[in-house]
């Protein structure tokens, strides 16, 4: 998961402490009963069976009981389980609920649950994650790319054609899920040998980010690159170079800066 889920927030929205140990018995309470984590901490603080008894109880007691059996497991394999558990028992159906919920956690189950409806199109995919790709809390939005970026690897050529309009979008947040998603090696989630192999394949996505006026989107880049810069060293030096040539912008200037910081000379 991107370092974007723990970003720093008001002080004064902080709980005590900054363990799952130090949330206090209340707070806990209110998480597990919908109410919106405020940091990565109580993000990770989650009961999902007993959030689950909370926003869908209609999944019953078997639903809850293989919830409550992966509780001790890493909470990406636990969010793709809650998303089958409500595909499974609710349907399809339930994705609008899930969306709509307080809880981020609820909303990031229905990022997976879009990952993990079968016979979906890129198009249709990137249709039903687009809202949850610009959800105001910060870690939807890092489940919206995570969910989806396996079938996006699988159909690369398509998905690098959809996103294309999405680096020109209004909002920062889905400018950023252009380039996010699609990361060679990426945080919490399988690498994409084909962009460690050829990353250039990606480059429809990143020229028209290259400038980018906000921080969210060129840090996202300047990530990109420095992935493949892991691989394809010489490729990363090219590309900024190109970039910086002439009057570079001062966004561009600070991604390849970034994006070069784990290369040698």
């Amino acid at each position: 998961m991107s370092k974007a889920i723990g970003k720093k927030i008001p002080a004064a929205a902080k709980p005590a402490g900054r363990g799952v140990k130090d949330i206090s018995a209340a707070r806990l309470a209110q998480l597990n009963a919908g109410e919106p984590a405020t940091t990565l901490t109580e993000c990770l603080a989650v009961d999902f069976a007993a959030l689950m008894r909370a926003v869908a109880p209609k999944v019953g007691a078997g639903g809850l009981a293989l919830m409550q059996a992966e509780a001790a497991t890493g909470i990406s394999r636990r969010m793709a389980l809650a998303a089958r558990i409500l595909l499974d028992r609710l349907g399809p159906e339930a994705l609008a609920g899930m969306q709509a919920h307080g809880s981020d956690t609820a909303r990031g189950w229905a990022c997976f649950m879009v990952g993990a409806m079968p016979g979906l199109s890129v198009e249709a995919r990137l249709d039903l994650i687009r809202p949850l790709a610009d959800d105001a809390h910060f870690g939807v939005r890092e489940w919206a790319w995570l969910a989806v970026r396996p079938q996006l690897a699988a159909e690369l050529e398509t998905s690098v054609k959809r996103l294309r309009p999405w680096t020109r979008d209004a909002s920062e947040r889905v400018r950023r899920f252009a380039s996010e998603s699609l990361r060679p090696r990426g945080v919490w989630c399988a690498h994409i040998a084909a962009l460690k192999a050829d990353p250039a394949l990606a480059l429809p996505l990143l020229e028209p980010l290259r400038a980018d006026p906000a921080v969210y989107v060129q840090d996202s880049v300047a990530n990109w690159l420095n992935d493949a810069s892991k691989d394809r060293p010489d490729w990363v030096r090219e590309v900024c170079a190109r970039w910086l040539a002439g009057k570079p912008a001062a966004a561009t200037e600070r991604i390849c800066k970034r994006a070069l910081r784990s290369v040698g000379a």
